[in-house]
């Protein structure tokens, strides 16, 4: 009875582990797929860095970021997302900012070379991701949009 019931027992361990290894992870390569994820959260277009990269520009509740696709191979096959936002014309204190990164978790928030607000976050690609935990970087990234926005005054 032992000796059988640890067979199933086995049995049921390798079916579970069979079908959570037998899922699609998606990778920087996804393109098509990550567009999709993006216009879940409003409107995305795929188009294409200076350098040749993939980038997708989108709007979250009227406010346009980027996704920089980032260290690829052959302007495909990229190993990681760099979400982005920057506000021309909002120009933070240095104390803003710091407050932020003090604050706020999986972003990090800088003043660029003009002077005006931005907000970055990265996602690795390199082993895949899948499709819901995208999702779920996406939702995240709308949550840091919109609280950035306001936290540097964007009306």
């Amino acid at each position: 009875m032992k000796l059988s019931s640890m067979i199933a027992g086995t049995a049921l361990a390798l079916t579970l582990t069979a079908s959570a290894s037998a899922q699609t992870l998606l990778t920087g390569a996804d393109t098509n797929e990550i567009l999709n994820a993006a216009r879940g959260y409003g409107a995305a277009t795929l188009t294409t860095q200076s350098n040749g990269d993939p980038q997708i520009t989108g709007k979250i509740e009227g406010i346009t970021y980027q996704v920089y696709f980032r260290n690829c191979t052959n302007n495909e096959d990229c190993e990681d997302l760099n979400f982005y936002l920057g506000f021309l014309d909002i120009k933070p204190t240095l104390e803003e900012i710091n407050d932020w990164n003090y604050n706020k978790r999986f972003s990090r928030a800088y003043i660029d070379q003009d002077d005006d607000a931005c907000v970055e976050m990265d996602l690795d690609m390199v082993e895949g991701v899948t499709a819901e935990y995208l999702d779920s970087q996406f939702s995240l990234w709308a949550m840091v949009l919109k609280q950035f926005a306001e936290h540097v005054g964007y009306n």
